[in-house]
C-alpha cells in the first residue's frame, strides 16, 4: 500500500495546478523508477556526511535531507544505518528558516509528541533505533516545495585493526532474512498487547524494509544522493590514508589532511571504510581521564606486548561454518571459497578440521573432525568447490551444529564463521554462543559491501575472537586468501585489570577481550578521583603469565568532552547484550533508559524527536506514509530479497481507485479533510 500513496503524488505531479517546488535535480537524492515506459518519482533523500577525525576518536555528523515531489503532503520512513559503536547525541531539524533543536524522551512519550505533531499539520521528525546499528528517520508532514533537513550528530572511538585504524560509516541496511520462529526465544512485535510467557523478553522484529529500487520498484535509483567532507588531525605522525571502497580525493598537509569523494557525491549501496595509520612511539597502554557535572570518567587503552606472533604447537580443530545461503550468491560465494582454498593450505599436519555448510539448514562434510592431512585436505577442496547458494540464512542452527560434535583431545577448538550477516535474529545467535562457547574462539568473516557488523562483532566478542571484513571491491579475493592464511592465535589472553586504590564503577566492557597482533581496546569507567593514580594489568602470554604496571594522572577537568558520552555508549552496549542474553533483564533494561536520558544518546528506549512550532499542513489532506526507497546493496542478488520482504510493487485494486479518487479531489480543487 505504501508504493500506491507515492504513484499519487507522481500522478498529480502531472496533472496538478502549478505551484513552487524546488528543482529536484539541485538534490542528488532524486529517485527515479521505470514502470511501464514512464517515470515515477519517489520521495527525495540528499545525505551529506561530515566527519572529523582525531587521532581514534572520531566527530560524525549526518545531514539527511528529505524533498517532496508530489502535489499532496506525505509523511516518510526512512531506514537507514549507522555505525553499531556510535553514541548519537544530538538531532535538529530545519524547515526553511525555522531550525528545531531535538529532544531525547522515552521512547514511547517521543512517539506520542510526534503522533500529536503531525495530527496537528506540523513538521516533526522522529528517530527510532531497531539495532544498534538500524534506525529509522520518521517525517509528518513533508509539504511539496519545502524540503526538511534533518542533522544527526554522533562519536566513537576508531578500532585498530591489524595495525591501523578503520573507520566504517554504514551507508545501507541490507535485507534481513526472518525465518521460522526460534525455539530460545520469543520474537513478538513489543506494541503487541498479547502477554509474553513468564521470564521471557518480547523482543521486537526488525522493521519492514522499504521498498529496494531494481527489485521491487522496477530497473534502478538515478542519480549518486551522498556527499562527504572529512577532516583529520592526527596528533602524531600520520601515515597512510584511503580507502578501498569509494575514490577518494584528499588532500594532505604534514599531519593533517582533507578528504571528499572523488565523483563528488555517490550511490549508497555499500558502506564507505576508511583505514589510516598513526605513527609516534610505540605503547602498550595509555590512559584518557576527564570531569563533569556528571563524573569523572576513565578511559585506558592496551595493546599486546610486543612479542613475536609465533604459531603455537597446540593443535587446533578448526570447524568451517560456511554461508550459503541466497543473499551469498555470485561474488560473496566466490570469494568464500577463495577463503577456503586458502584457510585449508594453511592448516598444520597436527590440526583437524570440518567444514559446516548452511543455508534453511547446516550440512556436514563429516560426521567427525578430520585429521588436516593432504588426502583429507583435497577432498575438502572438491567439497568446497561444488557448493551452490540458495536458500534462507538459518544461522543459530549452523552454531549449533558446530558445537554438537566431540572436540578431538588436546586441540583448541576455532570456529571460523563466513557470511554476510543478513538475519533479524541476532539475539538468539548470542545466546547459543554464549551457553555453548566453552574454551572455544569464534573468528567472524564477513564478505560483502553491507555485512550484519553488529551481529559478527558481537559473535566475535562472545567467542573471545576477532571479527575482519571481505569488502566486494576488485581487491576482494587476494583480501580473502590473506586473512584465510593467517588464521591468527591470540597473543595476550584472559586480561584483567587490578585497579588498586582507584575506586571504579561501571567498567566497560566488564570482561577484557583476549588481543591479537596489531590490535588494541580501551576500557572505560567511572571514577572518583583525581591527581596520580596507578593501575597493574595481567594476562597470559602463550600460558605465561604477564603484568605491566600503568602509572594514571586524573584531571579534574574537562579536558576530553567525547569520553562521558563513549564510555555511557559503552555501558549500553553491554546493558544491552545483558538484556539479549537474559542477564538480569529488567534492571540493565531500565539502567538503559536512564543513562539515554541523562547523556542524550539515542537508545532502544529512547528517541530523539523535533516538532516545529509552526503548521505546515493546512490543506485539509491528511498527510499519506510512504517509504523512501533504497537501492539494492552493492552486488547482493536479488533473490537476498526474499518474497514478501519488503512487499509487492503491484497496485491492489482498492488502491488503484483510491489514487484515482485523490488525484479527481486536487483536479477539482477540493481541501476537504480526507475520512479515514
Amino acid at each position: 500500500m505504501r508504493l500506491i500513496f507515492v504513484a499519487v503524488g507522481v500522478f498529480l505531479v502531472s496533472i496538478g495546478p502549478a505551484r513552487a517546488t524546488t528543482d529536484p535535480d539541485d538534490l542528488a537524492g532524486r529517485l527515479v523508477a521505470e514502470l511501464d515506459g514512464r517515470q515515477i518519482e519517489l520521495p527525495l533523500l540528499e545525505s551529506h556526511i561530515a566527519v572529523n577525525i582525531e587521532g581514534d576518536m572520531a566527530t560524525v555528523e549526518v545531514t539527511q535531507s528529505f524533498e517532496n515531489p508530489a502535489q499532496v503532503p506525505l509523511n516518510a520512513d526512512y531506514l537507514f544505518p549507522l555505525n553499531q559503536h556510535a553514541a548519537v547525541y544530538g538531532m535538529e531539524m530545519r524547515v526553511g528558516d525555522e531550525v528545531t533543536q531535538a529532544v531525547i524522551r522515552e521512547k514511547a512519550q517521543a512517539q506520542a509528541e510526534f503522533d500529536a505533531a503531525r495530527e496537528a499539520g506540523k513538521s516533526a521528525a522522529l528517530l527510532s533505533q531497531h539495532r544498534p546499528n538500524m534506525f529509522t528517520q520518521s517525517l509528518a508532514n513533508l509539504m511539496p516545495g519545502q524540503p526538511i533537513e534533518v542533522r544527526l550528530r554522533y562519536v566513537q572511538t576508531v578500532p585498530r585493526i591489524e595495525g591501523d585504524y578503520e573507520l566504517v560509516i554504514p551507508l545501507i541496511v541490507g535485507p534481513r532474512y526472518i525465518g521460522a520462529d526460534p525455539a530460545a526465544e520469543t520474537v513478538a512485535s513489543l506494541d503487541d498487547t498479547a502477554p509474553a510467557a513468564p521470564n521471557t523478553w518480547k523482543i521486537a522484529p526488525p522493521p519492514a524494509h522499504p521498498f529496494v529500487a531494481g527489485l521491487n520498484l522496477p530497473e534502478k535509483i538515478v542519480g549518486e544522493r551522498v556527499s562527504l567532507d572529512l577532516t583529520m588531525v592526527a596528533g602524531t605522525s600520520l601515515g597512510a590514508f584511503g580507502s578501498a571502497t569509494h575514490p577518494l580525493s584528499i588532500d594532505r598537509d604534514g599531519n593533517a589532511l582533507s578528504a571528499r569523494f572523488a565523483d563528488g557525491k555517490v550511490l549508497d549501496n555499500r558502506d564507505l571504510v576508511i583505514t589510516y595509520g598513526l605513527g609516534g612511539d610505540a605503547v602498550e597502554a595509555a590512559a584518557l581521564s576527564h570531569t563533569d557535572a556528571r563524573g569523572s570518567f576513565l578511559s585506558v587503552m592496551i595493546e599486546p606486548p610486543s612479542v613475536p606472533d609465533e604459531a603455537s604447537v597446540t593443535a587446533r580443530e578448526v570447524i568451517f561454518v560456511l554461508d550459503s545461503s541466497g543473499s551469498m550468491d555470485g561474488d560473496p560465494m566466490t570469494a568464500s571459497k577463495r577463503f577456503m582454498r586458502a584457510a585449508l593450505d594453511g592448516l598444520r599436519p597436527q590440526d583437524y578440521f570440518r567444514i559446516i555448510p548452511f543455508a534453511n539448514s547446516a550440512r556436514h562434510m563429516s560426521t567427525s573432525a578430520l585429521p588436516a592431512s593432504p588426502g583429507n585436505i583435497r577432498v575438502a577442496k572438491q567439497f568446497v568447490h561444488h557448493l551452490s547458494a540458495g536458500g534462507g540464512t538459518e544461522i543459530d542452527t549452523a552454531i549449533r551444529a558446530a558445537f554438537a560434535t566431540a572436540q578431538p583431545a588436546n586441540t583448541m577448538r576455532i570456529v571460523v564463521f563466513l557470511s554476510d550477516g543478513y538475519i533479524g535474529g541476532e539475539q538468539t545467535v548470542l545466546q547459543t554462543i554464549r551457553r555453548q562457547i566453552g574454551d572455544a574462539r569464534i573468528y567472524a568473516f564477513g564478505v560483502g559491501s553491507s555485512v550484519n557488523r553488529y551481529l559478527l562483532d558481537g559473535m566475535a566478542d562472545e567467542g573471545r575472537g576477532y571479527a575482519r571484513y571481505v569488502g566486494l571491491d576488485e581487491d576482494a579475493l587476494e583480501v580473502a586468501e590473506t586473512l584465510a592464511r593467517d588464521l591468527k592465535s591470540p597473543l595476550l589472553t584472559d586480561i584483567e585489570i587490578d585497579w588498586g586504590d582507584l575506586a571504579v564503577v561501571d567498567v566497560s566492557p566488564s570482561k577484557v577481550p583476549d588481543l591479537f597482533a596489531g590490535q588494541s581496546v580501551r576500557v572505560y569507567a567511572r571514577h572518583t578521583a583525581s591527581g596520580p593514580a596507578a593501575i597493574e594489568i595481567t594476562g597470559q602470554v602463550d600460558g605465561r603469565a604477564a603484568a605491566m604496571h600503568v602509572p594514571l594522572q586524573l584531571t579534574d577537568g574537562a579536558s576530553e568532552p567525547a569520553l562521558p558520552l563513549v564510555w555511557a555508549r559503552n555501558r549500553i552496549a553491554d546493558l544491552e547484550r545483558n538484556v539479549v542474553l537474559g542477564e538480569d533483564p529488567v534492571t540493565s533494561d531500565a539502567e538503559i533508559t536512564r543513562l539515554g536520558l541523562e547523556f542524550s544518546l539515542q537508545t532502544k528506549n529512547t528517541s530523539f524527536v523535533a516538532v516545529s512550532e509552526r503548521v505546515a499542513n493546512d490543506t485539509g489532506l491528511l498527510a499519506q506514509t510512504v517509504s523512501v526507497p533504497v537501492p539494492m546493496a552493492h552486488r547482493v542478488p536479488p533473490s537476498a530479497y526474499p518474497s514478501g520482504f519488503s512487499g509487492a510493487s503491484t497496485p491492489e485494486p482498492q488502491a488503484i481507485l483510491g489514487m484515482l479518487l485523490l488525484a479527481a479531489l486536487s483536479l477539482l480543487g477540493l481541501r476537504r479533510k480526507l475520512v479515514q
